[in-house]
């Protein structure tokens, strides 16, 4: 938890503006963040069939480019 207490005769943006920058430094708004979009690893017989179907994509693209029946702009 960030803690931030008012140095005398400071003005409420300065302290304000202190607190901001401890607070990104501390790194909780990251961590609150990222938790907001959570999602749950996949199994691992569906990581292989995701992996499986991109490398057969990848090999599909690759023998259009090279037949030249797709542009070598989408290899950059």
């Amino acid at each position: 938890m960030v803690e931030v207490s008012r140095r005398k005769a400071e003005k409420i943006e300065s302290m304000l503006r202190r607190f901001k920058k401890q607070l990104q430094r501390s790194g909780v708004l990251v961590l609150a963040r990222g938790g907001k979009y959570f999602e749950r690893k996949k199994s691992k017989g569906l990581a292989r069939k995701d992996a499986l179907k991109r490398k057969e994509l990848r090999e599909e693209k690759e023998y259009l480019r090279k037949i030249g029946k797709l542009d070598n702009q989408f290899f950059k």
